[in-house]
């Protein structure tokens, strides 16, 4: 818990600074907190200073971390409940059905544990399956995710153009298989940084601040929906079943994925230094977006007339990429 100065935003109340007659300062405790906490006379208090100067108070120092739990029905929506709940930090999930859990629940259950990082089935029985994440917050710092994450899916933004024009259709599944693993790594990013932002000890043993967790989340975002669009076009791929455009199309559509590679490579590196020159150059490459996707787009109307629809589709897609990127290196400040 901090202890601050105002009441204005947060709820903080005024406490005046005391001091002793041998020079020692001290601030009394609101009573009801207290009381909360069980504190008595002679209890010790663990205190910590933060980076910028707050104090940080922890009264249950010598005890460990209690678990968060929850419990579900088992419904229609119970692949979202679960999602949810580990969403929001829950440490043990228990489903549980009216009569008992059936086949459905149970596949249900177990395809939704394998999308989540570290959540477990640890109990099973007639009517109820208990689930627990195992991870420790501590472990895994957010920026090591939003950069394993962002390696899988610029793999993907790259394999998908060549298979693209060169109608490979396993390449195009390779990269929609390989969303799975980055919804995996966006799901436990999520969570770290909701923890995060409720633990400020946790805060301070990352080095991530609350605000700074908002940016992290925006910028996972931002690159799971670079990794989703590569998915599209992994579908309009599977559509032309083979067909591909022909030498020189290919080959702006090429050049068109150089100029995006680039753009969200150096998004990502201008926001984990706060490069704001290198922010400047991803939005500087906008006119080669825009010169590329007209060529592509007159050279398809003179040639392709059954695959002009995709080839429009595909170039959009990598046009959405580099707008994320663009969003992307908006975030430095």
């Amino acid at each position: 818990m901090q202890i601050g100065l105002t009441r204005v935003d947060f709820m903080f109340e005024f406490r005046k600074i005391q001091r002793t007659p041998t020079g020692t300062f001290f601030i009394c405790l609101p009573r009801p907190w207290a009381e909360q906490q069980g504190l008595k006379k002679g209890n010790l208090m663990a205190l910590k200073e933060t980076t910028d100067g707050q104090l940080l108070l922890n009264p249950k120092h010598q005890t460990e971390s209690i678990p968060k739990s929850t419990s579900l029905n088992a419904g229609p929506l119970l692949k979202r409940d679960i999602i949810g709940r580990y969403l929001l930090g829950f440490d043990i999930i228990s489903i549980k059905a009216k009569e008992r859990v059936d086949f459905d629940i149970r596949t249900a259950v177990k395809s939704t544990t394998s999308s989540l990082v570290g959540l477990e089935i640890v109990e099973e029985n007639y009517s109820q399956i208990v689930l627990q994440c195992l991870l420790e917050p501590s472990s895994f710092p957010p920026e090591k995710i939003l950069c394993r994450n962002y390696a899988i899916v610029a793999g993907m933004s790259k394999d998908i153009v060549n298979a693209f024009i060169h109608g490979d259709l396993q390449l195009a599944k390779s990269v929609a298989a390989r969303d799975i693993e980055s919804n995996r790594l966006y799901f436990l990013l999520v969570r770290i940084l909701r923890t995060v932002i409720q633990n400020p000890s946790l805060s301070e043993k990352l080095g991530v601040s609350p605000i700074e967790c908002l940016d992290y989340r925006l910028a996972a975002n931002l690159i799971e929906g670079m990794g989703d669009a590569s998915v599209r076009i992994a579908a309009k791929v599977l559509e032309l079943n083979g067909a591909k455009p022909n030498e020189n199309l290919g080959k702006l559509f090429l050049d068109l994925q150089a100029i995006c590679y680039k753009s969200h490579e150096n998004a990502l590196k201008a926001f984990l230094a706060k490069d704001v020159v290198l922010a400047e150059n991803v939005r500087g490459a906008q006119i080669g977006i825009e010169t590329k996707s007209a060529a592509i787009e007159n050279l398809a109307k003179g040639t392709l007339l059954d695959s002009i629809s995709q080839v429009i589709a595909v170039v959009s897609l990598l046009r959405q990429i580099y707008e994320n990127s663009v969003d992307l290196a908006d975030l430095v400040a």
